[in-house]
């Protein structure tokens, strides 16, 4: 009887033992989950800096090396001795000085076109998409094309930029690697949820291959990508078609408030 005791009471502490070491496993493990997350969001937020470090070093570049030259060569042409030319000479000066002027206005819009293109300030995400699509499929290179399906209510001009420079992004990389000969977007509205997709015939990425990359330092584009997809607090779905002809990337977020002007 006391050695069934004995044994008995062995056991509980071996069970009880195990039960203990099996929780530290798990706590262990979700712990380690938990770390590799949290990495992987500073990844995706030093892309975001390092993305939008990028932008900056390029614009003041191109204000330095373009317009800075540009306003300096104006200067030069109405300098103070302007005053004591000749009239031929000062309508000479003024002429070179205002063609140069008109030069730096154009370089200045083209520089704020790229941080905020009119068509998409002006008549929303949907022109933007079709113009960059007719821009490609006028290309002769890309059947391309674009489709909105729901979009009578307007985003949030914010996030409007933000879809625009994924697809943007989404579309470089397509037109950079996979070699397809058509390009189709689409977007619509279910059960609240913004979709837009993008399909293509050339050679794409799934799910589990845009994860590796985008935890990878050589994957910059695709962590912008997510970063900018968790900046709408939404995802990005990477696959290919049923048919396994085509490949498609589907962007998913919450649907906005209609957004009133």
């Amino acid at each position: 009887m006391l050695l069934g005791t004995a044994g008995m009471l062995v056991l509980c502490i071996t069970v009880i033992y195990f039960f203990i070491m099996h929780n530290r496993k798990i706590t262990g493990y979700h712990r380690h989950l938990l770390d590799v997350e949290s990495n992987h969001q500073k990844q995706l937020l030093s892309a975001s800096i390092k993305m939008q470090e990028e932008e900056r070093k390029r614009l003041a570049a191109d204000l330095h090396d373009d317009a800075g030259p540009l306003l300096a060569t104006v200067r030069l042409y109405l300098n103070e001795n302007l005053i004591n030319q000749d009239k031929s000479s000062q309508l000479q000066s003024i002429i070179q000085a205002r063609q140069i002027i008109d030069d730096t206005i154009s370089l200045i819009r083209n520089i704020s076109h790229d941080l905020m293109p009119p068509t998409l300030k002006n008549f929303g995400l949907e022109s933007a998409v079709n113009d960059l699509i007719s821009k490609i499929s006028g290309s002769g290179s890309v059947n391309a094309s674009s489709r909105f399906h729901d979009y009578r209510e307007r985003l949030k001009p914010e996030k409007e930029l933000v879809v625009f420079r994924i697809v943007q992004e989404l579309i470089n990389n397509i037109l950079r690697h996979s070699g397809a000969s058509f390009i189709h977007v689409t977007q619509n509205v279910m059960n609240e949820k913004f979709y837009l997709r993008i399909h293509h015939d050339g050679h794409g990425l799934e799910q589990d291959t845009f994860e590796k990359l985008s935890k990878t330092n050589t994957g910059l584009g695709l962590k912008n990508i997510k970063s900018r997809v968790n900046l709408l607090q939404g995802s990005v779905f990477f696959e290919k078609d049923i048919s396994k002809t085509y490949y498609k990337m589907t962007l998913e977020m919450p649907k906005d408030e209609p957004w009133k002007d």
